[in-house]
Formats: C-alpha cells, sequence, structure tokens
C-alpha cells in the first residue's frame, strides 16, 4: 500500500494511474477504521482497479471542539486493517495540506436537505462536509466513491453535492454495518462506556420495533411511541426521531403510498452521541 500524505504526489500518482487506463474507487473515511469501512473498501477494490483511502479527521464539520479533540486516532491500527483488504493507496494529509491558512468552511446551498434532522442539531455541519468532501474529490477525481447508509442524510447530501457541482463521480450508498447485537458500527463506539455499551443496542430494537408498527400508526404516533420509549431508559437520552421522506429527508406528516420512508434517530449515551436510521417499508 502506497503512502501519500501531499496532495501534488498523490494528483500525480493517480493521474499515471488513469492514463494507464485503471479506474479509481474511493471511500472518504476520518480513521478509526472498523469492519464497515473495511466493507467499503473491499466493494472500491471488487469494482474497481485502484482502491483509495482518506484518512483526515476533518475540522470543519465538528461543531463542538471538544468531541473533535476526543474523535479517536488509531493510525497504525487503521493501517494494518488497510493492508489486510489489499487496500492500494492511503492518502493522510495535515490540515495544513487541506486548508492552507484558511480552516473555514465553503458555504453550500443542498437544496434545504441540510436542514433537516442533523442540520437542526449540529451547526455548519454539512458546509464542513460539503467542503471536504468537494475538495476529496478534486484530489483524488475517483470513477466511484463509496459511502455507508449510517450517515443517510451526508449520503444525500454527497449525492445533491456531486449533481450541484457537476462532479464526475458516481455516488454507491452501501449497507450499515452491526455489531453481533444490532449497534451500528461507529467510531464513536469505542468511547462507550462499559454500561452505556451494554444500553446502546435498545437504539435498533427501537427502530426495529418502530418498523413493525409503521402503516398500522400514523407517523405521529409513531414518533410519540419512540419518543416515551426513550424517555424510559434509565442510559439513553433521545436527542430526536423522525420519519422522513428519503429523497427531501422532510419529516412525514401524511405517509404516501408511493414515497420511500426512512426512520432517524439520534441518542446520547453519556456524553456520545450515537445516530442511526431504517428502511420503513409501509405495511399493505
Amino acid at each position: 500500500m502506497k503512502i501519500f500524505t501531499k496532495k501534488s504526489e498523490l494528483k500525480e500518482f493517480l493521474s499515471n494511474q488513469k492514463a494507464d487506463g485503471k479506474s479509481i474507487g474511493f471511500v472518504p473515511t476520518m480513521g478509526a477504521l472498523h469492519q464497515g469501512h473495511l466493507s467499503l473498501i473491499k466493494r472500491a477494490k471488487e469494482k474497481n482497479d485502484i482502491g483509495v483511502v482518506s484518512i483526515f479527521v476533518n475540522p470543519t464539520q465538528f461543531d463542538n471542539k471538544e468531541d473533535l479533540d476526543k474523535y479517536p486516532k488509531t493510525f497504525d491500527n487503521d493501517v494494518l486493517l488497510l493492508e489486510s483488504v489489499n487496500c492500494d493507496v492511503l492518502f493522510f494529509p495535515s490540515v495544513e495540506e487541506i486548508y492552507a491558512e484558511n480552516i473555514t468552511s465553503e458555504k453550500f446551498d443542498f437544496d434545504g436537505l441540510e436542514h433537516q434532522m442533523e442540520g437542526k442539531f449540529r451547526d455548519g455541519h454539512f458546509d464542513g462536509v460539503g467542503t471536504i468532501v468537494k475538495a476529496l474529490f478534486e484530489i483524488v477525481e475517483p470513477d466511484t466513491a463509496y459511502f455507508g447508509r449510517k450517515d443517510f442524510q451526508q449520503l444525500q447530501i454527497i449525492h445533491k453535492l456531486v449533481e450541484k457541482h457537476n462532479i464526475p463521480v458516481k455516488i454507491k450508498g452501501r449497507p450499515i454495518f452491526r455489531e453481533e447485537d444490532g449497534l451500528a458500527m461507529s467510531s464513536r463506539n469505542v468511547r462507550l462506556t462499559k454500561e452505556h455499551r451494554e444500553a446502546a443496542p435498545f437504539i435498533y430494537k427501537t427502530l426495529k420495533k418502530a418498523r413493525k408498527k409503521f402503516g398500522a400508526k400514523s407517523a405521529k404516533e409513531l414518533t410519540e411511541w419512540v419518543e416515551k420509549k426513550l424517555k424510559k431508559h434509565p442510559l439513553l437520552e433521545l436527542e430526536y426521531f423522525t420519519i422522513a421522506d428519503e429523497q427531501t429527508l422532510e419529516t412525514a406528516t401524511i405517509i404516501e403510498p408511493n414515497k420511500k420512508y426512512r426512520a432517524f434517530i439520534a441518542v446520547f449515551a453519556g456524553d456520545i452521541r450515537l445516530i442511526d436510521n431504517i428502511s420503513l417499508k409501509r405495511k399493505h
């Protein structure tokens, strides 16, 4: 595996690969890699000649400095994991390499997607995401980029970014990778206390129950049911639960038969914030 820290050197290497007719699959990450990331990298390798991964903890997408400071950094282990799945290229730039002197976000208009859910609770988050993903796409120039559906809102925003800025890259969403007990894999999971780690699978259990009730209850009734369930939990605190249209991400009030819906949830386990979502299939 080749490791690059400089944009210019990576661009030169990849442009030579492209000149040889090789396709590039790209997985942007913030490191602290887990099996979910590895599944994306395996997919990128299966479908392309060259698999490229970036590790960059992007300061402009954190609205909470403490969360940025505490974000797990496990570079040596990440390299071992990447080598285990035969990753071809790792891009590991410094903050200065990406942002030079100006660590600020561009401003983006994602047609309202950015104002839903996460956007209501994390100020400027999606401007930060858009800034770094656009920058990485310009550096790597991949044919296809792969993202997990755990961050479903982010995935829809990246689709919108590519569409509105005419970036020539295909975006592929991939299934959520889960622990055996159902907890969605996340780099933040390693920061959970033993007690909170044992409590956290309750989130997915609740989502699965909500999916069973979907169609029998109205969106409002189902939301209230989930809120009540979480209120009773001694260790988990609900930030939001919403049923939303998959395309617009707007909260659904009336469930229409020809639309796809998804349930989204954000929960605090102590001071660790966990998100998850599930596709809702309407009962007929």
